[in-house]
């Protein structure tokens, strides 16, 4: 098995021991982003709306780094803070996959790093 390492400043730096994403045998495992901006590493401001954009974006650009897009995008987990903000999450994750749709899990956790309302991560084919 081959592993290669993922990396893009165009997405926030790992804020531990993690890569932003691996490729391994034909699929792409990316991390779990929270809507830092790549730029200042602070957290967006403005909701989960503006969070959930910051996050798809963040995700946009790994995958661009391992040279695929959103629709090879096969499974998400969603984790939210509060199970209440699903339906915002919801509209702006499905515009953004538009009619592509991977399988997906969503969950309430009790809290995300730096105080997160969302994190998602992915798994695709690359």
């Amino acid at each position: 098995m081959t592993c290669e390492t993922i990396a893009t400043d165009k997405a926030p730096a790992a804020i531990g021991p993690y890569a932003q994403a691996i490729r391994a045998n034909g699929l792409l495992f990316c991390s779990g982003q929270i809507a830092l901006d790549p730029a200042t590493g602070e957290l967006a401001t403005g909701g989960v709306a503006a969070e959930t954009e910051r996050v798809m974006a963040n995700i946009a650009a790994v995958l661009a780094a391992a040279g695929v897009g959103l629709s090879q995008v096969v499974k998400t987990t969603i984790f939210l803070a509060d199970m209440g903000d699903f339906a915002v999450v919801n509209e702006i994750y499905g515009r953004c996959f538009g009619n592509h749709k991977p399988a997906r899990s969503t969950v309430a956790v009790k809290s995300l790093p730096r105080g997160a309302l969302v994190e998602i991560e992915i798994v695709a084919l690359a």
